[in-house]
C-alpha cells in the first residue's frame, strides 16, 4: 500500500496538462501524444520506461514556459504500449528547461575566448536525469528497463549521460545530437571538409568550441557507450560533423537518409490541426526524426532495447 502512495504521489507531482500543442511540462506521453495527468504505473516490473529529452532553444538559459510541441512526440507516442518480452513500454516527455547553466548570465560568454566555468547546462540535465531514474528505480522499475533518450541536445544529453553511467540505466537512443549552432551549415563544412570547419569555429568562439570539444572527448574515452544514435548528413546543426560517433565504443550509428525521404516515402509532421512535408520546415535535416514515415526505425528501436534487456 505504501508502495502504491509514492507511485500515485510522483506520478501527481510530475505530470502536466496538454494544452494549444504545447506540453509545458513533464509526464507520461499517451499513444494520442498528449499528456495523461495521473497515470499510474501498474505492475512497474514488467514496464519499460523512456525517457525522453527535449532540445533546447539556446544553449545555457533557463527558459521556464517552453518544453517541447506535440508534432515533435508523434513518433514517441508511437511506441507507448508496445511489449517487449511481455514487457509494455511508457515514454516520459521529461522537460528540464527551466533551470540554467552556471555561464548563463554571462551575456557574451558563447561569444568568448575564455574556457566555461562550472556546471554546463546539459551537465546539470544529466544530473535531473539520474534523479528521475533513481525515482523509478524507488517505484520498482528495474534499471535495465529504463532506457534514456533526447532529440539535438537531448540527444547530446543522452550520450553524455551513458558515456558516464552506463551502469545507471538499461542504454540510450539519440536522435540528431547538437548543442552549438547550426555549425554544419554556418561554417560550410561540405565545401571545406569538417576540420577546416572547427578550425574557423575554434578561431571565433574559442570558449564554446573548448566547451564542446571537452563533452564529446569525455563521450569518445569510455569503454562503453549502449546507445543507438540517428544522424542525417542535411543536418544544419551538426550533420556533417558527426563522424565522431563512429569512434564511441558500443554505439550503434543509423544515417537516416541523404535525402528527406526514407525508403523513397516523404516525410510529414503533423501538429493538432495541421502537416506539412519535412522537407518545407525551416530545419528539414535537423526535424527528420519528426516525420511520420521515421516510424520505418521502429523495429530498430524495440530491437534495440530488447538486447539491452538481456
Amino acid at each position: 500500500m505504501k508502495k502504491l502512495l509514492l507511485i500515485f504521489i510522483f506520478l501527481i507531482a510530475s505530470n502536466t496538462v496538454y494544452a494549444n500543442g504545447k506540453i509545458l511540462k513533464s509526464g507520461f506521453i499517451t499513444k494520442s501524444a498528449s499528456v495523461k495527468e495521473g497515470m499510474n504505473i501498474d505492475d512497474p516490473k514488467n514496464k519499460i520506461i523512456i525517457i525522453y529529452n527535449h532540445g533546447q532553444n539556446s544553449n545555457d538559459k533557463a527558459h521556464k514556459n517552453e518544453c517541447i510541441w506535440v508534432n515533435q512526440i508523434r513518433n514517441q507516442a508511437s511506441l507507448v504500449d508496445k511489449e517487449i518480452n511481455g514487457k509494455k513500454i511508457m515514454v516520459y516527455n521529461f522537460c528540464t528547461n527551466d533551470f540554467a547553466g552556471d555561464m548563463s548570465l554571462k551575456k557574451h560568454w558563447w561569444n568568448s575566448k575564455t574556457p566555461y566555468v562550472g556546471k554546463h547546462k546539459l551537465d546539470k540535465r544529466v544530473e535531473k536525469n539520474l534523479e528521475l531514474v533513481e525515482k523509478f528505480v524507488s517505484i520498482g522499475v528495474p534499471r535495465k528497463q529504463i532506457i534514456i533518450s533526447g532529440h539535438s541536445c537531448g540527444g547530446l544529453l543522452t550520450l553524455m549521460l551513458l558515456s558516464a553511467h552506463s551502469e545507471k540505466v538499461g542504454g540510450g537512443i539519440s536522435y540528431m545530437q547538437a548543442c552549438f549552432g547550426k555549425l554544419s551549415k554556418t561554417y560550410k563544412v561540405k565545401k571545406v571538409g569538417p576540420e577546416k570547419a572547427l578550425e574557423k569555429f575554434a578561431k571565433k568562439y574559442p570558449g564554446p568550441a573548448q566547451l564542446r570539444a571537452r563533452q564529446i572527448n569525455n563521450i569518445k574515452q569510455s569503454d562503453n557507450v549502449p546507445v543507438l544514435a540517428f544522424t542525417h548528413p542535411k543536418d544544419k546543426w551538426e550533420g556533417l560533423l558527426s563522424d565522431w560517433i563512429e569512434e564511441v565504443p558500443g554505439v550503434k550509428r543509423i544515417v537516416i537518409s541523404e535525402d528527406y525521404k526514407i525508403k523513397g516515402k516523404s516525410c510529414v509532421v503533423k501538429g493538432d490541426d495541421w502537416q506539412e512535408n519535412v522537407s518545407a520546415r525551416k530545419n528539414p535535416g535537423h526535424e527528420m526524426n519528426q516525420g511520420l514515415c521515421f516510424q520505418y526505425y521502429n523495429p530498430e528501436i524495440l530491437n534495440f532495447i530488447a538486447s539491452r534487456l538481456k
